[in-house]
């Protein structure tokens, strides 16, 4: 593993605004999506996540069905609201190997909750013995029991930080 560079924080600040003035485009068509569908996971035990999203989390099981893509793996789904699902697959069979965080891979899953679900939400990780990093206030950030990172964040839909990323 290679050491850590030094930043040069003012030539990212200048680059990330160069971006926003060139690209952020302040009349800006209508997406060509309808939303997200689904994101789809790995799971290596369908139970234990369906207990970990479904009975910690409090994120509905809205169906298990066979993944046409491979016989005997089952594709399953959780509501995360708005019309938004969490699915997961599992591979029997497979040695995917454990969960890792690589360019071009999943970094986390930000999805957010009230604030009064954020509270009871993270009295129910305490409850089951879930490490998380609070942020701000605003943010849990937790592994799901394969090692994927998820964020719970009392902030609203288009929100962060207070400013809307719409």
């Amino acid at each position: 593993m290679s050491a850590l560079q030094p930043l040069d924080l003012a030539a990212i600040e200048a680059e990330r605004t160069r971006i926003r003035d060139t690209q952020l485009a302040s009349d800006r068509p209508a997406s060509s999506a309808r939303g997200v569908h689904h994101v789809a996971l790995l799971s290596a035990d369908v139970e234990r996540t369906v207990r970990f999203y479904q009975g910690i989390l409090e994120f509905p099981l809205t169906e298990v069905i066979e993944n046409r893509d491979y016989k005997g793996s089952t594709h399953f789904f959780f509501d995360v609201g708005n019309g938004n699902l969490l699915a997961f697959f599992d591979f029997p069979g497979l040695d995917l190997g454990p969960y890792a965080e690589v360019l071009g891979g999943l970094h986390h899953l930000a999805i957010s909750v009230d604030p009064t679900t954020w509270q009871r939400l993270r009295e129910r990780l305490d409850a089951a013995g879930v490490d998380y990093e609070e942020e701000s206030g605003t943010s849990l950030y937790f592994r799901d029991p394969d090692g994927a990172r998820v964020e719970l964040l009392a902030e609203p839909l288009g929100e962060m930080y207070g400013h809307s990323v719409r």
